[in-house]
């Protein structure tokens, strides 16, 4: 009776694959490869449960994300004790951010992962993020807290961060200029228009005034990036000033 207790459920060649793929990227061996495989499966591929759930990765992302920014916070608290809850709070954007999230899931390769029924150059650039955000959800549902915390600490905190260049980081360029024209009472615009061009995929651009003159110009598939596109080529048009 032993013997058969001690078999392992068999899995698929594919399965095994998978499997040994996640051990590689998350530096331990998954338990339940269920909840790996949710967190690469896109909602193009419309699949449901036997309960009619939705399957991909975005509730795992919405979890994944609350775990990374506890861990983070947690680590903040340890490592700068006299630090008050102003400076803790931006430390985490930067080390949390769209951008750096993007950034660790593009080193993992982990959109070569990705079954979707869309073609990989149609996905947004945040896909990457995103997946890096659903990895984690699936490690605290199959591991828990604490391998958690081991893999943000070996892929995330040892790696990029430095405490010391991140203050000097900027994360939101037209955060800055905002700030900058409101100290130094300049009237600052976004003017944000819809742009198709050529293009299938509907594109924003903006113009940028500064005291009622385009200063820069930005475009993008989304307001946000466009306006943060303009908003850095207009930083360092001002950066002197705003850095005096």
């Amino acid at each position: 009776m032993k013997f058969f207790k001690n078999i392992k459920k068999s899995r698929s060649q594919s399965d095994e694959i998978f499997y040994s793929q996640i051990k590689k990227i998350i530096g331990f061996s998954p338990r339940n490869l269920t909840y790996y495989q949710n967190a690469f499966t896109h909602p193009s591929l419309q699949i449901k449960d036997k309960d009619g759930r939705a399957v991909n990765y975005e509730r795992l992302e919405y979890l994944g994300d609350a775990m990374l920014g506890s861990i983070i916070a947690a680590y903040l608290y340890d490592q700068v004790p006299n630090a008050n809850e102003g400076y803790l709070t931006q430390m985490r954007s930067k080390i949390v951010s769209r951008e750096h999230l993007n950034e660790l899931g593009k080193d993992l390769e982990l959109v070569e992962y990705l079954k979707a029924n869309i073609t990989k150059g149609k996905l947004s650039n945040n896909i990457h993020g995103n997946l890096f955000e659903a990895l984690i959800g699936a490690i605290y549902l199959d591991r828990g807290y604490r391998f958690c915390i081991r893999f943000i600490n070996k892929k995330v905190i040892s790696p990029y961060v430095d405490l010391d260049k991140l203050e000097g980081k900027i994360t939101s360029y037209k955060g800055v200029l905002i700030e900058w024209s409101q100290k130094s009472k300049k009237e600052l615009n976004f003017e944000v228009y819809e742009d198709t061009g050529n293009q299938k995929t509907k594109h924003f651009s903006v113009r940028l005034s500064v005291e009622r003159k385009v200063v820069s110009k930005g475009r993008a598939t989304s307001k946000k990036r466009a306006e943060e596109m303009a908003a850095k080529r207009a930083y360092y048009v001002f950066q002197n000033e705003i850095e005096a």
